[in-house]
């Protein structure tokens, strides 16, 4: 399977890939954060909510209470954390479902707390630690539209890491 294997040898690295993914995303967009805790998922979520347009002054934070956040830029983003999820009816009140299967944007860190739930169709970005700033970041295509679409990004990512 394809990916893109992205080398970070610090936060404002980080920053500038996140960017660059929020620059390219498009309506539909599935975006399953994994990584231990501290990896940066919610730094990267920020890095990616910028790249989409939402202005540096609204805060990007963890709605780990709540679920979802909801933030406005190019297109609408859904930014769920799961972490605290005990069980899936406590999504019953949520617009889930519209974050997973909608227009907007969707952003999922501890997304593996969905299970089945997951859409088939996203993007799998997994951050490891590989220091105290640095992180080694896989993006990961999962179905057919998002296979091709990494193919189009291809050589973008050179700066960064390799197509592995």
């Amino acid at each position: 399977m394809n990916r893109i294997v992205l080398r970070s040898r610090s936060e404002g690295e980080t920053l500038e890939m996140g960017l660059w993914i929020g620059r390219n995303l498009a309506a539909g967009d599935v975006i399953a954060l994994w990584g231990e805790l501290g990896a940066g998922k919610t730094f990267l979520t920020r890095a990616i909510a910028l790249g989409l347009g939402v202005p540096e002054r609204i805060p990007v934070t963890s709605p780990t209470f709540t679920f979802i956040n909801e933030y406005e830029g190019r297109l609408h983003i859904y930014h769920m954390d799961l972490y605290r999820l005990t069980d899936l009816t406590e999504l019953d009140t949520l617009p889930w479902m519209e974050a997973l299967y909608g227009t907007g944007v969707s952003l999922i860190e501890w997304p593996e707390r969905l299970g089945t739930l997951m859409p088939e169709e996203r993007w799998d970005i997994r951050i490891e630690i590989t220091g105290d700033e640095a992180r080694t970041i896989t993006l990961e295509p999962l179905g057919k539209a998002n296979v091709k679409k990494l193919k189009r990004w291809g050589d973008e990512w050179s700066r960064w890491g390799r197509k592995g």
